[in-house]
C-alpha cells in the first residue's frame, strides 16, 4: 500500500508519546514493504523535504501570519491567550499546507496515487479531511486521546474538529478498549472503530543490555546510590499525577526512610512540584529532573529503578508502562476512568506484573508501592511476567501487523 500519513509529531520533533509511536510504526510499515509519505509539523529549522530510512518526509515551512489570526480564528479560540492563538493558527496552516502539497504532488505526477489517507489526533485531522474531499481516497483517523478526556472543560473548537474527523473518516483507530468505550459514550459510530494497542521495541528495551556495574554507576550518577528507587516518567501535568505521587512519598518514607523517587519530565507543574518537595521536607527523598532525556538514557532510568509508578488519571494507552514492563520492572498504575493501563497490567494471579491503584489517592499509591519495595521476590516475578506479556502482546511488530490489517481491509474495499 501507498499511504499518506499526517502526524503532528515526527522525528526530530517529539512532544510526547505520539512522536514515539509515529517513529516506530512508520519504520515497521517500510520493513513490511509498504510506501509511506509523512506530512509533519516544521519547527522552524527542519528540512521541508527529505527521505530517511525509506520514508518520504514533508514538513511545509510555516509562515508568520499573526496579523490575520483574528480573522481566521473561531470565536472560541479568540478567547485563548496569545500563544494559544498563535499555536492554533500554525496548526491550521500546517494542515492546509500539508494537504495542498499532497494534492499538488498527485496533480503534477499523474501516474502517482495513494491507497489510504491517515491522520493522527486533532492536530493533523484537518489535513486528512481536506485531502479526503479532494482525492476521494479512503481516510483513517487515529484517536490517541480526546479533548474531553484530557480536559472535560476543554476547547469546543478542538472537540468539533475531532467530531468532524470521526464523522468523515471511513475508519477510526484507537489505542485501547477503554478508549473505544469513551468514544462510543460521545456518540461516535462503534462499527467504525478498531482497537489496536501500541507497542515497544523489546530488543531495545531489554534489561539484559546492561551489566550490574553499569546500573550501579548510573544510580550513583543520578543520586540514588543503593536506596530503593521509584521512577516516574511523563509530562508534568495534572492528568499524569506526579503531584499525587509526591504526596504518596510522605507515607512511603515512613515505612522505607531511604526510598528515593526520581521524576523525569517537563510540564507546567514544575514549580509546583519543587514547592511540594520543600513544603513536605522531602528534599532527601525526591530527585526532580526537569528535562527530556535521550532515549538511551531513559532506558537506563528504567533499568536502574526498582518500581515504576505511573498514577495517571487519564491514560488511553501509556507507552511508558509498556517500556517499563519490557525492561522487566514491576509497575503501579492508575486504573480509573479511561485507562489503557488496565489492559496492559495484570494485577493478580499467575501472570501478575503490577498493581492497579486509585490515582487520586496518595495512600493507595503508597500502599502498593511499599508492597513491591518490601517484597523482592514479588517484584522479580512481576518483572519477569511483565516482560513476557510485552513480548506476547505489545511489540511494535504486532501493532504494525494489526494496523496494516485494518488499512488493507479499507484500501481493498
Amino acid at each position: 500500500m501507498k499511504i499518506a500519513y499526517f502526524v503532528d509529531e515526527f522525528p526530530p520533533f517529539f512532544r510526547g508519546g505520539l512522536g514515539t509511536y509515529a517513529d516506530e510504526i512508520s519504520r515497521q510499515f517500510i520493513r513490511k514493504g509498504h510506501s509511506l509519505s509523512v506530512f509533519s509539523r516544521n519547527t522552524g529549522n527542519d528540512p521541508t523535504s527529505e527521505s530517511r530510512q525509506g520514508i518520504d518526509i514533508h514538513r511545509p515551512l510555516l509562515m508568520k501570519f499573526s496579523d490575520i489570526i483574528s480573522i481566521i480564528n473561531p470565536a472560541e479560540v479568540k478567547t485563548w491567550d496569545e500563544n494559544g492563538q498563535e499555536f492554533f493558527a500554525e496548526t491550521l496552516l500546517y494542515n492546509l499546507l500539508s494537504a495542498s502539497k499532497l494534492v499538488n504532488q498527485l496533480v503534477e505526477k499523474e501516474n502517482q496515487h495513494y491507497d489510504l489517507l491517515v491522520s493522527h489526533d486533532w492536530l493533523a485531522a484537518l489535513a486528512g479531511i481536506v485531502a479526503r474531499k479532494n482525492l476521494r481516497v479512503p481516510f483513517v483517523f487515529h484517536f490517541h486521546s480526546t479533548e474531553q478526556g484530557r480536559n472535560p472543560t476543554g476547547s469546543p473548537t478542538i472537540k468539533d474538529i475531532e467530531r468532524l474527523s470521526a464523522t468523515i473518516a471511513d475508519r477510526i483507530v484507537t489505542v485501547s478498549y477503554a478508549m473505544r468505550d469513551e468514544l462510543v459514550s460521545y456518540g461516535y459510530t462503534e462499527q467504525k472503530i478498531r482497537v489496536i494497542h501500541n507497542g515497544v521495541d523489546e530488543k531495545k528495551y531489554d534489561p539484559a543490555r546492561f551489566s550490574s556495574r553499569e546500573i550501579e554507576a548510573f544510580r550513583e550518577k543520578i543520586g540514588v546510590g543503593y536506596s530503593p528507587m521509584i521512577f516516574f516518567i511523563g509530562r508534568l501535568t495534572w492528568v499524569k499525577g506526579a503531584d499525587t505521587l509526591i504526596r504518596a512519598m510522605i507515607h512511603i518514607v515512613k515505612e522505607i526512610p531511604d526510598a528515593k523517587l526520581v521524576i523525569l519530565g517537563l510540564g507546567d507543574m514544575e514549580q509546583m512540584l519543587v514547592h511540594m518537595v520543600h513544603n513536605h521536607h522531602l528534599e532527601e527523598n525526591v530527585i526532580l529532573q526537569f528535562r527530556m532525556a535521550p532515549e538511551e538514557e531513559r532506558i537506563l532510568y528504567y533499568a536502574a529503578s526498582d518500581v515504576v509508578v505511573l498514577p495517571s488519571k487519564y491514560e488511553p494507552f501509556g507507552i511508558v508502562c509498556t517500556e517499563a514492563m519490557s525492561m522487566g520492572k514491576p509497575v503501579v498504575v492508575g486504573a480509573r476512568g479511561t485507562s489503557g493501563f488496565r489492559e496492559q497490567v495484570i494485577p493478580s494471579g499467575e501472570g501478575i506484573c503490577g498493581y492497579h491503584i486509585n490515582p487520586y489517592d496518595p495512600l493507595d499509591i503508597a500502599k502498593f508501592t511499599i508492597e513491591i519495595l518490601k517484597h523482592h521476590d514479588l517484584a522479580e516475578t512481576m518483572g519477569r511476567n511483565g516482560r513476557s506479556r510485552v513480548i506476547e502482546h505489545f511489540t511494535w511488530d504486532t501493532a504494525a501487523e494489526n494496523t496494516l490489517m485494518v488499512y488493507r481491509e479499507l484500501a481493498d474495499s
